[in-house]
């Protein structure tokens, strides 16, 4: 009998949660754009529950000697979403003003654990923002049409879905730093 009431709360739970959550375009998006959007921000508000409340120690956790800190993979994902706005709307790379400001985020390594520390979860987040906020504003002036052509060697629509799939792997990772974060 247990099983049973344990297994019907937890099917109401799912269909309940998973009831809540949709793709749509926001208002002022073409269709496809917009469910882009709508996903992009999905992952971003996942990716900020789980970090939003760290301390500096816990922002700054380095699991080994060969891993990024909690940090430096938001900055990462900010950096990322940097390098496609320019790609995507400028049809073009990172200028050496633009490098000085994103590479050692976008590339991490042994520079990036060294040099991205330091800083409150608050100063990364902030940075996700202001990148997020300046993709929306770009992604509205377009149009699905735009968003389906090609750019390089990929489409517009395939570089944004890119930097979603990126948010999802990097999400993962955080969920497992933050599991393993010393109490």
């Amino acid at each position: 009998m247990k099983n049973h009431v344990f297994t019907l709360i937890f099917l109401f739970s799912v269909f309940t949660a998973s009831s809540q959550y949709q793709v749509e375009p926001p208002r002022g998006f073409s269709q496809n754009i917009g469910n882009m959007v709508s996903m992009l921000d999905n992952l971003k508000d996942r990716v900020e529950g789980l970090v939003k409340d760290l301390t500096q120690e816990q922002t700054d956790f380095l699991i080994d000697e060969n891993a990024n800190r909690i940090g430096a993979i938001i900055y990462h994902l900010a950096a990322t979403e940097a390098y496609y706005q320019i790609y995507t709307f400028e049809g073009r790379q990172f200028n050496e003003e633009e490098k000085a400001k994103w590479e050692t985020a976008l590339s991490l390594g042994e520079k990036g654990r060294k040099d991205i520390q330091g800083k409150p979860i608050k100063y990364y987040l902030n940075i996700y923002d202001d990148v997020r906020k300046k993709t929306k504003k770009l992604l509205k002036q377009k149009d699905d049409i735009w968003f389906s052509e090609k750019n390089g060697v990929m489409t517009n629509h395939w570089a944004w879905f890119h930097v979603m799939e990126h948010q999802a792997n990097h999400m993962g990772q955080l969920a497992f730093l933050t599991k393993r974060l010393p109490n």
